[in-house]
């Protein structure tokens, strides 16, 4: 049975795993992301030793999703916002070193966004957006059932699109991007403004007091909804999806942030295009990325 490994770096964690031909995880682990760009090339490396050991028929291929826009053409990150040791780091050199199974490298939300295509909630749709809601805010798109990469492979970065002029200046080097009016760090900020008192708190906890009643919870949330509807209403209006789905721990929050989002939405948006769009929760959680990478790879070596 042939097997393809999956690599998804996030802020927190790198998850990794080895899938089956029809997406189905066999393996399936997790290590803290290393801060220097050295640490994490020595973490893949024995990581990959790790996986060999284990899969004794051999790995067809490997995926990887990165945070950043990766360039096709000479397969680097040029900018990673959130990672910046990935900055014009030469990834694909440093990893043909000690990876001699074909792999191949992407955007992580990218790869999320694959993953929940052809293993979750997307499954069956011709084209959808894919949001990933957390510290930052990743995206994916699909059209006519392909992952649609752009002329260089920087295409899908709705969580870069500006919908608040006025809005804070973000790591891409914009201002007002969505990944800055809507991420868990946004929504902490939102609350301590309403509470006028800076207190250390995660926008879990946020969360929770929203569940008890605490009115400036719930505003803070509401805030950050109005803005992922305006970015709803730019996906809506733009592509004309059949689905939008939003992952992220961020989602957790439910209604509290989907309710104003919706609404938001519905006010920009045509009304026929917000009718045959279903706006839904993701399905795969934090698996999306590692299964999408190696289903990825799977794919791009039946077309090499």
């Amino acid at each position: 049975m042939p097997l393809y490994a999956g690599f998804d770096l996030g802020g927190t964690h790198l998850k990794y795993g080895l899938i089956d031909d029809g997406g189905r995880i066999l393996f399936k682990a997790r290590a803290e992301s290393p801060t220097k760009i050295e640490e994490l090339i020595h973490l893949l490396k024995r990581i990959w030793q790790d996986l060999k050991k284990r899969e004794k028929q051999g790995i067809r291929a490997a995926g990887f999703g990165f945070p950043g826009i990766f360039s096709l053409e000479e397969q680097k990150i040029f900018q990673s916002p959130n990672y910046p040791e990935l900055d014009n780091f030469a990834l694909s050199p440093a990893l043909s070193r000690f990876i001699e199974a074909p792999f191949f490298v992407n955007n992580d939300a990218n790869m999320a966004a694959f993953g929940e295509f052809k293993c979750g909630a997307g499954r069956g749709v011709q084209s959808m957006v894919f949001l990933t809601i957390g510290t930052g805010v990743g995206s994916g798109i699909i059209l006519d059932g392909k992952l649609w990469l752009g002329k260089c492979g920087f295409a899908g970065e709705l969580g870069h699109a500006t919908v608040n002029s006025k809005g804070e200046r973000c790591n891409c080097g914009s201002q007002g991007c969505l990944e800055t009016e809507v991420s868990a760090p946004k929504i902490v900020k939102n609350y301590n403004t309403l509470r006028k008192k800076r207190e250390e708190i995660t926008a879990e906890e946020v969360f929770h007091r929203a569940k008890k009643g605490d009115n400036d919870a719930l505003q803070a949330f509401s805030q950050a909804g109005f803005y992922l509807g305006v970015g709803l209403s730019i996906a809506i209006n733009l592509l004309n999806p059949d689905k939008i789905l939003l992952g992220g721990a961020v989602m957790e929050a439910g209604d509290f942030l989907l309710s104003p989002a919706l609404k938001e939405a519905l006010k920009r948006s045509y009304k026929a295009s917000f009718r045959c769009c279903r706006i839904e929760k993701a399905s795969l959680g934090n698996k999306a990325g590692l299964i999408g990478a190696a289903l990825w790879a799977k794919e791009q070596l039946l077309q090499v």
